[in-house]
This record gives structure tokens, C-alpha cells and sequence, in this order.
């Protein structure tokens, strides 16, 4: 049987399949940089244009009762929760995921005198070392970075905090999340999860894993558009203790109460910093909607799916590229990872045949699988375009055009 003959079989036996219609997608397109950018719901078209029609444009200053405005990070944040184990009360949706990643740190550092190490590992996506940076550069913390074999060992007295992303950007291997929470425990750490490459792609249980912290984006899985706010999550038993440093109004106990004086709002809210942004807040509730509606653990099985299959039509052309991403599906997010010298001009190449990845300096070609809205039959294609950019050197002319552009 041939790999579009299995893929038309599994695409007829998929219970997501009609889902793909929910979502606005190019003609002529497989889009597999959902890890980067999701799909655009096709409600959010609708959803935001009422709330621009109506709640600014008919409601106006009204709007911030009379549509949610004020409750929407905590509304938003709320829905997120059981997508990542956590209590409603747990999460807000708020800022970007820079930003809550330097609350996040500055915060736990706090709650641990006399300890300044936060622990990290080299090749964790760069805003998560930058912020770390940052504050050692004020000499509130100090960088320690181990590989992801000698994280354990590495937790000693003098950790403040593990600061760690759960499914790996580039590669999409996939962290312990319980057995390394408890390590962090054991040594008198506390433990903050990049859930950016993990939300809405895989089951996630903060609370049964005992994490402290974690925060994520709303742009990829979540399909909340581009810049879509981020969220952050307070475990309940931290919240009462929790001192950010951004301190600004919307975290108030009493915003407009204007006092000079900062008194931090009760609960997750204490995370909130300025005025949240009601359209992205919009669009991103949307999306959370969806990928709820769909449900995670029905999403990551069709997704441990797509990517075996797409292996298999890989070997089924004779195909053999250097997989970077752990070859078991159950120990890496959704995506898959190659490593190839000319990773860049591949990508090029498959994009010109409308095939989107995207490129990971300096040699990874890297694949997302969004469930939601991909079919078997977009795995079969992807797999065939890739093989005959690799066999006919396609690739050599988008290399030749991006040297001829920079030189």
C-alpha cells in the first residue's frame, strides 16, 4: 500500500478531521510551522470584529464592564487551566512570555534568601537565558547551565530555582516534568516550566507534577494570533508569598483607588502589570475555545500519528535524514527535527513548493504538527516533496539565491 492509499485510509478513520474546517488555510498550502504560528480559527474573524464593532465601537469606556474587559486575563487564564493542570484560580493570562519569565524569576529568587543561582541548559530557547541574564546582570541572580543528562546533579544549595522548558524548541525532546520538579524540591528549589512548545500539543499536569511556576505563549497551539498574550501559573500555595517586581496598576488590590502607595492585588491576579490588551485577549479566547472544544489528549494522539507516519513515508522514498528529535513519540512534543548542513536551503526549497517549516540555525530543519487542522494526507505530501527536494538538488538553488543575496 502506498503511503497516500494508508493516508487516505487513516484520514477517513480520523475523528478530528472536521475540525480542519474551523480553520482559514492557503490553497496549495501544508503548513507545518504551527509550532511557530498557529492557524487562524476561522471565529476569530467574526469574534473580533464583533468586539470591535460593538464593545469599542458601540460600548466604548463602557465596554470595560459591560463586555469583560476587566476580567478577561483571569477569564482567558481560566480556560487555559485545565489545559495545563491547573486550578482556575492558578493562571492569568497577561503580558508576553518574556516578560512573565523575568516576574517569574525575580519572584522566586525572592522566596529563596541567600540562594542567587537560577539553573538552566544550554540551548534552552534564548528569551528564558536572556531574562536570567538580565537580572544577573543587577546582581540579583547568577546563571548556572548543565546539560539536560546533569540537571539532577547539578541542583545543590545554592539553587534558587530550575528554569526549564518542557518540550525543547529545537529538538522537541521532552522533559521529566514530575521527577525533575521533585529533584528541584529535594535540593530547596523551586522549579519554573516553559510550557510554550507544550500547550495545547500535549498533556500537561502542573499540579500533579508539584510545580511552583510556569508560564507560556498563546500563538502557537493556542491559536491566539500573532503577539497574542502570554499566560502565567502560580501554584495556590505560592501565591500569598508571591512579590513580582513589575508592580504596575492593573496588579493593584485597588487600581482606581489611585493611591501612590503599591498593595499587591490578592492571588494570581498580583501577576497582572499594565493594561492587558483586550483584542489579542479576544482573539486568544477564541483559540483556547477551539483547541478545548478538540481536547489535548485526542489532539497529542493524532499527533504521536501524524509524525510516525510522516517517518514512514520518509523510509517508503528512501529517505534518510538524521533525525534530531528523540525517535520515540512518546518522548518528544509535536514536531520532528533533522539535521542537515543545508538545512537552510531545504526549507527554502519546500517553502517554493508551499511546504512550510522553518529553519533553526545552524542546521536543524524543524517540523510542526498541528493536529487540529493537518491531515495524513498533508503528512504523505510533505514526505514526497521532501524527498524530491533532496534527490533532484533543489536545494542548491535556494542556496545559491541566498548567498547571491548577501553578497
Amino acid at each position: 500500500m502506498t503511503p497516500d492509499q494508508r493516508a487516505a485510509e487513516f484520514d477517513a478513520a480520523d475523528p478530528l478531521a472536521g475540525y480542519r474546517e474551523r480553520f482559514i488555510l492557503p490553497e496549495n498550502v501544508i503548513y507545518l510551522d504551527g509550532n511557530s504560528l498557529g492557524a487562524l480559527p476561522r471565529a476569530t474573524l467574526e469574534g473580533v470584529s464583533r468586539e470591535l464593532r460593538e464593545a469599542w465601537g458601540g460600548g466604548l469606556i463602557r465596554s470595560w464592564n459591560d463586555a469583560g474587559w476587566f476580567e478577561a486575563p483571569a477569564r482567558v487564564g481560566a480556560k487555559i487551566a485545565p489545559l495545563i493542570g491547573a486550578a482556575p484560580h492558578e493562571v492569568i493570562a497577561c503580558d508576553s512570555t518574556s516578560v512573565n519569565l523575568f516576574k517569574l524569576i525575580a519572584a522566586a529568587l525572592a522566596m529563596r534568601p541567600g540562594r542567587k543561582v537560577v539553573l538552566s541548559e544550554p540551548g534552552n530557547f534564548p528569551t528564558d537565558l536572556y531574562m536570567i541574564a538580565g537580572l544577573e546582570a543587577q546582581g540579583l541572580a547568577e546563571r548556572r547551565l548543565a546539560e539536560r543528562e546533569r540537571l539532577a546533579e547539578a541542583l545543590d544549595g545554592e539553587v534558587a530555582l530550575l528554569l526549564l522548558t518542557h518540550v525543547h524548541f529545537k529538538t522537541g525532546a521532552l522533559h521529566d516534568m514530575a521527577a525533575l520538579t521533585r529533584a528541584a524540591h529535594e535540593a530547596g528549589a523551586l522549579v519554573l516550566w516553559d510550557l510554550s512548545h507544550s500547550t495545547g500539543a500535549l498533556p500537561v499536569d502542573l499540579n500533579a507534577a508539584g510545580a511552583d511556576f510556569a508560564v507560556g505563549c498563546g500563538y502557537k497551539y493556542l491559536c491566539g494570533g500573532p503577539g497574542a498574550p502570554a499566560f502565567a501559573f502560580v501554584a495556590e500555595r505560592h501565591q500569598a508569598d508571591l512579590q513580582q517586581p513589575l508592580t504596575g496598576w492593573f496588579g493593584h488590590a485597588a487600581p482606581f483607588a489611585f493611591s501612590d502607595d503599591y498593595e499587591g492585588a490578592p492571588g494570581i491576579a498580583r501577576m497582572q502589570c499594565g493594561t492587558p490588551p483586550v483584542l489579542g485577549l479576544a482573539a486568544l479566547e477564541i483559540g483556547v475555545d477551539l483547541i478545548a472544544e478538540i481536547g489535548v489528549g485526542r489532539l497529542y494522539e493524532k499527533s504521536q500519528a501524524l509524525s510516525s507516519f510522516f517517518l514512514d513515508c520518509l523510509k517508503a522514498h528512501g529517505v534518510d535524514l538524521e533525525l534530531v528529535s528523540p525517535a520515540r513519540s512518546d518522548e518528544r512534543g509535536s514536531q520532528l527535527s533533522f539535521r542537515h548542513p543545508e538545512a537552510y536551503a531545504i526549507c527554502q526549497a519546500l517553502i517554493a513548493r508551499g511546504v512550510i517549516g522553518d529553519f533553526r540555525a545552524p542546521d536543524v530543519l524543524r517540523l510542526g504538527f498541528a493536529p487540529a487542522y493537518l491531515s495524513f494526507a498533508d503528512m504523505a505530501a510533505a514526505a514526497r516533496h521532501l524527498a524530491e527536494v533532496l534527490a533532484t538538488g533543489e536545494w542548491q538553488a535556494a542556496e545559491f539565491n541566498r548567498r547571491a543575496a548577501v553578497t
